[in-house]
């Protein structure tokens, strides 16, 4: 069974634009061709379309994703070796959580300072800014963070 490059867009939940990308990185082999030049695609190309997707979704790089298919390719493989790619790649994931949870805290924690009113400085811009948070006086001669708290 063949299929268009639609076809197998829709079939594996690549974009066409996305296997073209994969065919010209060599992470896919090349479609075949018909007489008038259309790309066509066989069961065998959309389901490791389908592979690359899955992996991709799960944050596994383009070289990793290209590691797994040779190791999907080769039937003589260990599954040890499969199995040590993923822990390593929850490893990564487990590193990225952290990092975006710190992130989250450090936003949390500066939007709790600011009074989020008509002043125009703000601790949150402060920070992006890399200066330390000063005290200010105001017109009125009111001590507080550059956010009036």
């Amino acid at each position: 069974m063949s299929m268009t490059i639609g076809e197998a867009s829709h079939a594996s939940g690549v974009s066409a634009k996305m296997i073209r990308y994969y065919e010209e990185i060599g992470l896919i082999s090349p479609a075949g061709r018909t007489a008038s030049n259309y790309r066509v695609y066989d069961v065998d190309s959309v389901n490791r379309l389908r592979f690359v997707r899955r992996s991709r979704n799960l944050g596994f790089s383009l070289e990793e994703t290209e590691r797994l298919l040779k190791l999907w390719d080769d039937k003589a493989r260990a599954s040890a070796e499969v199995k040590a790619l993923a822990l390593a790649h929850v490893e990564e994931l487990e590193t990225k959580i952290a990092e975006m949870q710190a992130m989250r805290d450090t936003l949390s924690h500066l939007a709790e300072r600011c009074q989020g009113n008509d002043r125009p400085n703000c601790p949150i811009l402060a920070d992006l800014e890399g200066r330390p948070l000063r005290q200010k006086t105001t017109a009125k001669g009111e001590g507080g963070d550059c956010c009036g708290a």
